[in-house]
């Protein structure tokens, strides 16, 4: 009988795969379509540490898929000088790394962790800058302005998703004993959902006792504060003994992780760092590499709002949702103030809570629930910046990344001897005067020049 029902699963899986995966897809690309390349560098002196090498201090599997096309964040020392490439490179802080850099990194037997820029820390307002995404995987050259790397992470991503399975184990009638593996662990993991048979995490660190009593089997960890405890299931399988000292943000029981709970108790970053890790384990698990800076661009635009628990001196509302970095900024400029700053703390969304977050409701409303998104900018009187894909294209507007992009759009042509000069000037009128810029739009400007020019000797006939 299960035999025969596996069959079956096998074949109801390659017609329902395709689907899944497709809707995925488009669930990437519309929460992460608004990420372009927008400046070289952002200038933050943020970034995260990835680990060289295991405990046993051999260099770790799928190294190359973490760090390779990378910027480092800080140089790399061994007894205070810097590790050299064999051609005698240094790597200091700003080096890309590549195949070169790698091998040096691995022969530095010292080194165990590393300090990279990544898109997960990077500080520009709209988009990201090319310093923290580093190279182009698709060129090998540093990534260019107006890059639509938000697209390349969603397709890098959603592509492969038709090679996972589909299945969810089922380790023969044991309740809740059910391991999602494949596409649907891919799914959970995106749309931060909570995984069932999740394991239990500890709040607070301290000495872990075990009483089983009749109020049921639980974990007792008491700290030197407060005390903690834990009922377990029937069927939990424990990760801690008797008087053991531990951490907070301890995993007690197997299974896997709440993200919200790993996000509440260890932080933003240990939260960015499961995703990306279980994200990758599924992907792996099936023989697709894929590098972790996409996924990295998911995450972002997961954790990319903030929700104000304390207003201090600024002009948000309290529960407010605001954009992590829009936060930052406000609680500098009141900080050289002299004023109180405000707190929040970081939220987590799922894919499609966070395409629906974005700031643009043009893009919001063309994803789901239309009616509902209408209704609600209507209602605030929301203002829409055009700053991403789908909504330049909504309303047949040149999209702002590749040669759409600002810098490309607004070039001045120069002449011969490398004078500046304006388009207007060159058509044999009076130059522009200093202070007033180029036409936002230089072609439909130059179009409605014909258009004067005609008109002219009318004027002067009368």
């Amino acid at each position: 009988f299960i035999s025969t029902h596996g069959a079956r699963m096998g074949l109801a899986d390659t017609a329902l795969r395709t689907a899944d995966s497709g809707y995925l897809t488009r669930r990437l690309v519309d929460v992460s379509q608004e990420v372009i390349v927008r400046a070289p560098d952002c200038h933050t002196d943020r970034g995260i540490t990835i680990a060289v090498r295991d405990e046993a201090g051999a260099p770790i599997r799928n190294l190359r898929n973490r760090v390779f096309g990378r910027q480092l964040a800080d140089d790399v020392k061994v007894d205070r000088k810097l590790v050299q490439t064999a051609v005698g490179e240094k790597l200091r802080a700003g080096t890309l790394l590549r195949r070169r850099e790698l091998e040096a990194l691995i022969e530095a037997t010292e080194v165990d962790t590393i300090r990279v820029r990544s898109v997960l820390t990077c500080e520009e307002r709209h988009g990201i800058c090319g310093a923290c995404y580093g190279q182009s995987l698709a060129t090998g050259h540093p990534v260019e302005m107006g890059e639509a790397v938000g697209i390349v992470a969603a397709q890098s991503i959603g592509e492969p998703g038709t090679q996972l399975t589909m299945r969810t184990f089922h380790t023969g009638g044991v309740a809740g004993e059910d391991i999602t593996h494949g596409l649907p662990r891919v799914v959970e993991l995106f749309e931060a959902r909570t995984p069932k048979g999740k394991a239990i995490l500890s709040e607070v660190g301290g000495t872990v006792s075990l009483p089983d009593d009749e109020d049921g089997r639980r974990v007792v960890v008491t700290g030197k504060d407060e005390e903690a405890e834990y009922p377990l299931s029937r069927f939990a399988r424990l990760r801690v003994r008797e008087g053991e000292l531990i951490e907070p943000g301890t995993q007690l029981t197997e299974g896997p992780l709440d993200p919200k709970e790993v996000l509440e108790i260890q932080g933003v970053r240990a939260a960015q760092q499961y995703l990306v890790d279980q994200v990758q384990e599924v992907y792996r698990s099936q023989g697709v590499d894929i590098h972790d800076k996409h996924i990295e661009m998911i995450v972002r635009q997961m954790l990319r709002k903030v929700r104000v628990v304390n207003t201090g001196d600024s002009s948000y509302l309290p529960a407010e949702l605001v954009d992590d970095r829009e936060f930052l900024e406000t609680n500098r400029e009141l900080v050289k103030e002299g004023q109180a700053p405000a707190e929040g703390r970081p939220e987590l969304m799922g894919i499609t809570k966070a395409s629906l977050a974005t700031e643009s409701w043009l893009s919001a409303a063309s994803f789901q629930e239309t009616t509902r998104v209408l209704t609600e900018a209507a209602l605030q009187g929301k203002s829409d910046f055009l700053r991403g894909l789908k909504e330049n294209v909504i309303i047949g507007k040149l999209i702002p990344a590749g040669t759409g992009a600002d810098q490309y759009q607004s070039v001045q042509p120069s002449l011969p001897d490398a004078t500046v000069v304006s388009a207007r000037g060159l058509f044999g009128e009076s130059d522009l005067p200093e202070e007033e810029g180029l036409p936002a739009n230089p072609a439909e400007w130059l179009a409605s020049l014909g258009t004067q020019a005609d008109d002219e000797p009318a004027d002067a006939d009368e």
